[in-house]
């Protein structure tokens, strides 16, 4: 099969999923465990691709949790994003050197 019809079998899939639930309910959804359960399912499927890729991405799994616990620390206490993202490459920085020195 060419590359061509490939990326047409994922247009066409892509669309289907957005445009499949705006034909399929036309009115309000009156449910409001439904509603509550809609609204936060970005959230999830946002943490489900993140939260590995923290802890697989760094050379070790410790500088990787301790980013984790820096971003959800400062995330929790209100930091901007930047601030978050900094520090938590800056904890991967530390313990990975960290882990070097003992290592030498």
């Amino acid at each position: 099969m060419s590359i061509y019809a490939y990326i047409a079998a994922m247009a066409v899939t892509t669309y289907l999923i957005r445009a499949l639930p705006l034909t399929i309910f036309r009115k309000p959804i009156g449910s409001a465990f439904l509603r509550s359960f809609l609204h936060y399912v970005p959230y999830c499927c946002l943490t489900a691709m993140t939260f590995p890729a923290i802890l697989s991405s760094t050379a070790s799994l410790v500088s990787g949790a301790a980013a984790l616990v820096v971003a959800v620390f400062l995330a929790c206490r209100g930091k901007s994003l930047i601030v978050v993202a900094l520090s938590s490459s800056a904890a991967v920085l530390v313990t990975e050197w960290i882990q070097y020195l003992g290592n030498l």
